[in-house]
Order: C-alpha cells, then sequence, then structure tokens
C-alpha cells in the first residue's frame, strides 16, 4: 500500500510519538478462544507461522488452562511442539495457574504470561478466585520463574470496566500493577477487557499506573467494543506506552466477558502506523492475506476494516480465498437487505 509523502519525522515529534512499536499478536490465542470453530493442531501451526512471516516478532501462541473452561486451547501445548522452536519470533504462552506452569516447565517453554483482573468479581467469575488469592498464585510462578530463567508477561483485565461490577477505580489498577512490578514481570498489559475505555480514561489511567510502575514496561490491550480502539491506541502511545496488543482480522473476546467482542485488529494497527511513519516492522500485504486466510478457515468474515477495503478493492491474487470471502460478505448483505425488508 501507497501513502502520500509526508515528513514522518516531523510528525512523530510534533504529536509525542515514538519512531518504533513493539506489536505483541494474540490472535492464536486471546482471538481463538472465543470462536465458536475449535481448529486443529496443524491449522493453529499454520496461522501463527503465517503470522511470524509477516514480520510479527512477539507472537502469543495458546494457553495452557482447562480444556473444560475453554475448549479452543485444549491442544495448546501440542501447537507449541509443532511450531518451529529455532525461529528468532519470540513465543509466549499463556499459564491460568501451577498447572499450566508446570506443563510449561515440562515444556521447555521460556516465555509466559500470566493474568488477573482488576476486580473481584470478574476474578471470581474468571478464574475462581480473589484478586489478593489471584497475586498470591502469581507471585509464586513469578519466584520458579525467576529461579529457571524465564520471562513473565502479566495481564490486568477489566481496568476500564467490569461487566459484573462496573466502573474501575484506576489507583486499584495502579497497586496491582505495582505488585505485578515488584514480582518480575518483564510488561504488564492493561487490558480493556470489555472495551469501554475512552481516550481520556486511558490518559489518566496511564498517568496513575506510571507513578509507580515504569511506563516502557507497560502495554495496551484494547477491544474494540465501541470502536474506541485505534485512538485509545494513539493516546497511550503519546502517554508513552512502546508496547501494544492487537490480534489478526479482530479476531476476539472474552468467555467470562459478555457482550465484549474483539480485540483490536492487528492491521488495523499496522495500517495506522503506517500511516504515521512509526516502524514495526509488519509488511501489512502478508497480514492482510493472512486475515483473510484465518478468516476463511473459521467461515467468517475479517473484523477489519483495512482487510475489508482491501479485500473488496483489490485484485491481487496473494489474498488467499478472497473471492469466497467477497461472496460471504455480499451474501451477508444481501441477507440483511432481505430481512430489512421482511421487517418492515
Amino acid at each position: 500500500m501507497s501513502y502520500n509523502k509526508i515528513d514522518h519525522k516531523q510528525f512523530i515529534q510534533a504529536l509525542n510519538l515514538p519512531e518504533k512499536v513493539k506489536i505483541v499478536e494474540v490472535g492464536p490465542r486471546d482471538g481463538l478462544q472465543n470462536q465458536s470453530k475449535t481448529l486443529s493442531v496443524e491449522s493453529k501451526a499454520a496461522l501463527i507461522q503465517q503470522l511470524s512471516d509477516c514480520g510479527l516478532a512477539t507472537i502469543e501462541i495458546g494457553s495452557l488452562v482447562s480444556p473444560t473452561q475453554v475448549p479452543q486451547m485444549a491442544n495448546s501445548d501440542a501447537v507449541y511442539l509443532a511450531i518451529n522452536a529455532d525461529s528468532a519470533t519470540e513465543w509466549r504462552m499463556l499459564v491460568a495457574n501451577q498447572k499450566g506452569f508446570d506443563r510449561a516447565v515440562e515444556l521447555s517453554i521460556q516465555r509466559i504470561a500470566v493474568f488477573c483482573s482488576a476486580t473481584d468479581a470478574f476474578s471470581l467469575n474468571n478464574s475462581h478466585c480473589t484478586v489478593a488469592e489471584s497475586l498470591a498464585r502469581i507471585r509464586l510462578i513469578c519466584k520458579q520463574a525467576g529461579e529457571l530463567g524465564i520471562s513473565v508477561r502479566a495481564y490486568i483485565s477489566c481496568v476500564f470496566g467490569c461487566p459484573y461490577q462496573g466502573n474501575v477505580e484506576f489507583n486499584q489498577v495502579a497497586r496491582i500493577a505495582a505488585r505485578l512490578d515488584q514480582f518480575g514481570c518483564d510488561e504488564i498489559s492493561l487490558a480493556d477487557t470489555i472495551g469501554v475505555g475512552t481516550a481520556g480514561q486511558v490518559n489518566k489511567l496511564l498517568q496513575t499506573v506510571s507513578q509507580f510502575v515504569a511506563v516502557e514496561h507497560l502495554g495496551v490491550h484494547f477491544h474494540n467494543t465501541y470502536g474506541q480502539a485505534l485512538v485509545n491506541i494513539l493516546t497511550a502511545l503519546q502517554s508513552g506506552v512502546r508496547i501494544v496488543d492487537s490480534s489478526v482480522s479482530g479476531l476476539g473476546g472474552c468467555p467470562f466477558a459478555p457482550g465484549a467482542t474483539g480485540n483490536v485488529a492487528t492491521e488495523d494497527v499496522v495500517y495506522l502506523f503506517n500511516g504515521l511513519g512509526i516502524e514495526t516492522g509488519v509488511d501489512l500485504n502478508k497480514l492482510i492475506a493472512t486475515s483473510w486466510s484465518i478468516s476463511h478457515r473459521l467461515q467468517r468474515l475479517p473484523a477489519s476494516a483495512c482487510a475489508l477495503a482491501y479485500g473488496a478493492n483489490s485484485q491481487e491474487p496473494a489474498i488467499p480465498a478472497q473471492s469466497e470471502a467477497i461472496g460471504m460478505k455480499n451474501d451477508r448483505c444481501q441477507s440483511l437487505r432481505s430481512s430489512n425488508h421482511s421487517a418492515e
């Protein structure tokens, strides 16, 4: 894709933006865990390899959790064994508890992710424990991980709002982030699990949390429920954040957060960053092709404005199953028109 030529360096300086951003691709885990269709080990490994080939340097490949709780992640250990262990890509695996951590150690996984919530209500529904109990478990995992040289990334869910409790106090988020930082977590991702955050709230939250945790250790993780994810990301970058989570094709949602839609689409994020002159190392054309490819496998359309626009306007053969996907889009539009006529 091409853009009008602008002085990116001057633009970046004027808006207080970074020259480079780290994108953490969470599609194979956070994206797929809420899909009705469960993919095979081979399909997941193929997706992960495609994402790596796009230039995404950090990919969360799955989660070692109870298959009863999250059946779509039941084959995550097999997925890890199926991918290229010698790749320069940084693979991460989410672990839910001590059992998951022990399995990660058995698999010789060197980078894991852990999670807790900003509210007891969500934590009890998601992990069957309070926030305090969750932090106690994470502290033990971090201690063991440190002894084994395993890198730990942490998520804090529901930082802007909880589906069970409502509003969340930013001071509570800051206290949790400070504890995770003390435990030795390399990165702490602030997750808008239900996608209710706005730019003003993002600015205020980061001001609050950065009083306790260095902003270079913070990442942001936005769901696009209310269409605010991209402006929230831009606000976070202007506040000093340099780590952004996203999911190919806008895949996602949360099994424990009613009403939450998908994560912000990686291709939309890369399109934004390319236009601003921010380096990501990601090939957007390959990424859009990957978006259509996984959407085809899941028999759905991409939840990405960028992928949909490109798919509708481009005749490039690089996009797998493009004609079928566009046909799906046209069929859906026709179906909606028919429904509207019936309602009338």
